[in-house]
Formats: C-alpha cells, sequence, structure tokens
C-alpha cells in the first residue's frame, strides 16, 4: 500500500509538473519567430516597399509591399504568413500572388524579423489591423478590393481581421480549427482547453465572417489534421468552397496548384469590386497573370 502510494505521488508530481510547463511555455510551442532576414524580393526581381507600421500598443510591424505591374487597377492581398520563419521565407508565395497579378502585403508579426515585440494572440491581433489600416488608410484601397490570405498560424489572424472588418474575400489555407483543438491532441491527458493563454478559436470567429470564404486543407498534412480544414469549412457563412490540397503541410498549398491558383482568379472575377473608374468592366487575371 505504501508502495501504491509512493508510486501515485510520484505521478501527480510528474503531471502537475507538465501542466505548469505547459502553461508557462505555452508560446514556445506556437510561435517560431527568427529574427534575421535572409532574402528580400529583389532576388526574384520584384520591386518593392519597406514598410514600417505603428500598431497602437506601440509596437512597430515590418513588411513589404510588393506592387502589381498596374497597381493601380489591381486588388490587394493581405498575405499573413505561417508560425516560424520570417517574411524572407515567403518568397515563392510572393511570385505566386505576382503572377496572379495582384498588390502584395506581406507583414512579420511582432517578434518575427525587424519586427519589435513578443508575439501573442492579442498582439498578432494589433499587427493585422495596422496592415489593414496601411492597406485602406495611407494606399487609400477600398475594403471591397482587398483579399485577406492567411496559412496555417496566418488563417487565425486572418480570420480574426476579416471578422472586425469587410474584405472583399477570404481565403484560409492549411490551418486549424483553433490551439485549443490542436493542444488537446499534442497533450490528450492534461486540461488544455484550461490553460491557453493563445486561444486562436477560429471556428467561433468564422460565424462572424461575412465575406466569400475559401478554405484549402490536405489530407496528407501531418501537421495540421485535415479534419480541421474541414471544420473550418462547416463553420463558415456562405459563399464558401473547400479545396483539397496535395502534398505536406508546407508543400501543397497555393504555390504548387494550378487548379486552386484558377479558383482563386475565377472568385477574384466573382466577388472583388473592378477598379474605380472601370465601370464594372473590370477584367479577371488571366494564367499568365495579366489583365
Amino acid at each position: 500500500m505504501g508502495f501504491l502510494f509512493v508510486v501515485l505521488r510520484i505521478a501527480l508530481l510528474v503531471y502537475v509538473g507538465l501542466t505548469l510547463l505547459v502553461f508557462l511555455a505555452q508560446a514556445r510551442y506556437l510561435y517560431y519567430p527568427d529574427p534575421e532576414i535572409t532574402a528580400d524580393p529583389s532576388l526574384i526581381n520584384l520591386d518593392y516597399r519597406d514598410v514600417m507600421l505603428d500598431t497602437a500598443d506601440g509596437e512597430t510591424v515590418a513588411g513589404w509591399f510588393v506592387p502589381a505591374a498596374d497597381e493601380a487597377a489591381a486588388p490587394a492581398l493581405l498575405f499573413f504568413h505561417g508560425n516560424a520563419g520570417n517574411i524572407s521565407d515567403r518568397l515563392g508565395s510572393i511570385q505566386t500572388f505576382h503572377e496572379l497579378g495582384l498588390n502584395v502585403l506581406i507583414i512579420d508579426y511582432r517578434g518575427y524579423g525587424r519586427s519589435s515585440g513578443k508575439p501573442t494572440e492579442k498582439g498578432t491581433r494589433l499587427d493585422a489591423e495596422a496592415a489593414w489600416t496601411y492597406l485602406t488608410g495611407e494606399l487609400a484601397i477600398p475594403p471591397e478590393r482587398i483579399i485577406i490570405f492567411g496559412r496555417s498560424l496566418g488563417g487565425a489572424v486572418a480570420v480574426s481581421l476579416a471578422a472586425t472588418h469587410n474584405p472583399a474575400l477570404l481565403v484560409v489555407e492549411s490551418s486549424f480549427t483553433s490551439t485549443m483543438d490542436m493542444g488537446q491532441q499534442m497533450f490528450p491527458l492534461l486540461p488544455v482547453r484550461l490553460l491557453c493563454r493563445h486561444r486562436y478559436d477560429s471556428v467561433k470567429t468564422l460565424k462572424a465572417v461575412q465575406c466569400p470564404v475559401l478554405v484549402a486543407h490536405g489530407p496528407d498534412d501531418a501537421t495540421i489534421p485535415f479534419a480541421h480544414g474541414r471544420r473550418l469549412h462547416a463553420a463558415a457563412n456562405d459563399p464558401k468552397q473547400f479545396i483539397t490540397l496535395q502534398g505536406g503541410h508546407n508543400d501543397g498549398g497555393m504555390d504548387s496548384n494550378r487548379a486552386y491558383q484558377r479558383l482563386l482568379r475565377e472568385w477574384i472575377a466573382e466577388y472583388v469590386s473592378p477598379p474605380p473608374g472601370s465601370n464594372g468592366r473590370g477584367k479577371p487575371v488571366d494564367d499568365n497573370g495579366r489583365r
């Protein structure tokens, strides 16, 4: 009986210790920032403008604005990347969106790249707000000409922003339903839902999104299960569409999927307002990224 008591006591101490570790170190499981910018769009022969944006809580968010060939006539895509690295790891995606004929604004969350501060759920939302304000304020791009795109963690950031504004279109790629669901999968025996300080509850938040929604996810995604994408699509309001990706979490997205690119072109043509002065005769992009 004494031996059993000792075993149970040790097990309880281990359980409590692991619970405390997860609670205190949860940001380390979610955010993997890299402060070093190793490349920029000039490496792929694209013009760009450095942007430094002030957030409502006093941080500075760094990013790039990559104009389309016809900047004035092109819609804008606001790009939120995943939880690792920084914007210099996303040149392939920037190239893809540029070839689709879009102006592209990509930012690093606080603590990533040249952005100040440390990442938190509230902080990434404020970073997203700063980017939205830059597009709609300084660049005077109407909301109905803006596409919000988020990949992985960026999908949750994108959903949150789209719920509080009214963009033309929201695209959520390879993202999760909530960090609570992801955490419960990682630590099934711990009370993760009670421990989470970074919740990113996209399923709940999607109910407030009023714009058209594209959700993309792949069954071979070993990082975020395919079921998360299906649940996000089910939670979204109409009009919405789901596209099944091929490949893993980091290699099956927009950059390598021509059908996905064609679908985005079609949705841009249908849901993104034409440029001012076009009298409704704005042209969708073609397969070569031209208008």
